[in-house]
């Protein structure tokens, strides 16, 4: 199985699991009815069968590839006693490409045509009197005529849902405008999922809040998110990091970073008292670096907004010249001549503008990082020179007070060790410095030997007390 018919079973699974959810928490809110009957259908014959022909026989094969999965919920309200009358039918399906599933080939699943996507949407309207809301997801896409389809049924909705290069799911209803309340309800993706991949957008452009901010409009555009998700994930990112800081600029929400530390401002603290501490030479440092943080976000903002804008001229300036080269009258040549000259005063007097940005957003940047300097010099709370030269001393008259004690320690154990050696002890003592006497010869067999002469016992040895007295006085 092919890489990507792996995935494509993959997101059939998670945009019906999605989308399943919500109808069913959607009953009798958005969709309307008192009475709900579930049905689920599948084309796995159709597949089998596509297998068959090209003489594809894996009953394991099968079980994993994606089967144009739908769900449907039919919506009914009880008239009288045994009667009941359909209010609407929703339905979330999945189209892939059978044929090239089933035939086994290699590459990417093609997108979904037109005619497969009206087929399959006649398939599932019944009773064309009863409104339908038909949601169909291709993991493989649409192509550019299907997203622009026009569907001529009467009271049928159809919305378009294809997984993002990104992530996320892309929702659309056609060449028609759908509500809110319709592509929340067929899009996969909850808000959780929606804010966790905000916030790591949020990471992946951290060097951008060192230098600038992040706009909730360009992300949320970026993303294909709703802004009011983007600006609730940069409210939590904020919470969550004390140096994260928002701010409204005119109709733009920014996110930039601030202070290291959570900043402490007074109650009554107007734009008067703001600017005050900014310039005064005592204050808060952490204060004033919000301050010009938030101020350097603004020039930052601004700053890519022209980026943009030459960005754009340039674009002119492009094509300008290339109707230039392609004219051959020389009137036309003078005009586009004129306008090109006049566009590229734009093109320096914008980039003059954005040069003066860039050095006010440098002079702050420098500012801020001084100041940060010295709020961290502050946390730190270094002891001053007397302090540092008193415990100096300190410590070395500790170190000569340990020496002495552990020079008289020494002292104690060797009179210690003299003290318990006894007079009996050292006379053991020379016994153990006397060599052994010598081994007796054996007996012999022949005639009686002479005995042995008889030698006079050795003395005992004197006593240690006597042994002292005679080295002291000869006469002894």
């Amino acid at each position: 199985m092919s890489d990507s018919a792996r995935r494509a079973r993959q997101l059939e699974t998670e945009f019906l699991a999605g989308v399943e959810a919500k109808l069913e928490h959607a009953k009798g809110r958005q969709l309307h009815g008192s009475i709900w009957q579930t049905a689920r259908h599948d084309e796995e014959g159709a597949l089998r069968k596509v297998m068959a022909d090209h003489r594809r026989h894996d009953r394991s094969l099968l079980r994993e590839l994606p089967r144009n999965r739908r769900f449907a919920l039919h919506g009914y309200e009880r008239r009288w006693w045994f009667w009941k009358r359909p209010t609407g039918v929703a339905i979330a399906s999945v189209l892939c490409p059978l044929e090239h599933l089933g035939s086994g080939a290699q590459g990417e699943l093609p997108p979904i045509d037109v005619g497969e996507l009206l087929d399959h949407v006649d398939k599932l309207v019944g009773d064309a009197r009863i409104p339908h809301v038909v949601g169909v997801c291709s993991p493989s896409g649409f192509s550019e005529a299907a997203r622009k389809i026009r569907l001529d049924r009467p009271n049928v909705t159809l919305v378009l849902i294809e997984p993002r290069a990104r992530g996320g799911w892309q929702v659309s209803g056609g060449d028609e405008e759908l509500s809110e309340q319709v592509t929340a309800l067929f899009d996969p993706e909850d808000v959780g999922h929606k804010l966790e991949r905000v916030r790591e957008e949020i990471a992946a452009r951290g060097a951008d809040l060192l230098v600038g901010s992040l706009d909730a409009e360009s992300m949320a555009g970026r993303l294909a998110l709703p802004r009011s998700v983007v600006e609730q994930a940069f409210e939590e990112a904020a919470r969550e990091d004390p140096e994260l800081k928002l701010t409204r600029q005119a109709d733009a929400v920014l996110l930039y970073r601030g202070a290291a530390t959570p900043k402490r401002e007074k109650a009554s603290m107007g734009v008067a008292d703001r600017i005050r501490a900014l310039f005064s030479k005592e204050g808060d440092e952490a204060q004033k670096i919000d301050v010009l943080a938030e101020r350097r976000a603004a020039l930052a903002q601004r700053r890519d907004r022209i980026y943009e804008d030459i960005g754009q001229l340039e674009g002119r300036e492009t094509q300008l010249l290339e109707q230039g080269r392609q004219t051959t009258s020389a009137v036309a040549k003078r005009r586009l001549a004129s306008q090109l000259a006049q566009l590229r005063k734009d093109i320096a007097r914008q980039n003059t503008t954005a040069n003066m940005l860039n050095s006010q957003i440098n002079i702050i940047s420098t500012d801020i990082h001084n100041l940060t300097l010295i709020q961290q010099g502050q946390v730190a709370r270094l002891p001053d020179t007397e302090e540092l030269t008193q415990n100096a001393v300190q410590a070395e008259e500790m170190l000569e007070t340990l020496k002495a004690d552990a020079d008289l320690v020494a002292n104690l154990e060797t009179g210690v060790g003299e003290v318990l050696t006894s007079d009996e002890e050292l006379a053991i003592l020379q016994e153990f410095e006397q060599s052994p006497p010598a081994a007796e010869p054996a007996e012999q067999t022949g005639p009686a030997a002479a005995p042995p002469e008889r030698t006079a016992a050795p003395e005992p040895p004197a006593p240690p007390e006597q042994t002292r007295r005679q080295a002291a006085d000869p006469e002894i």
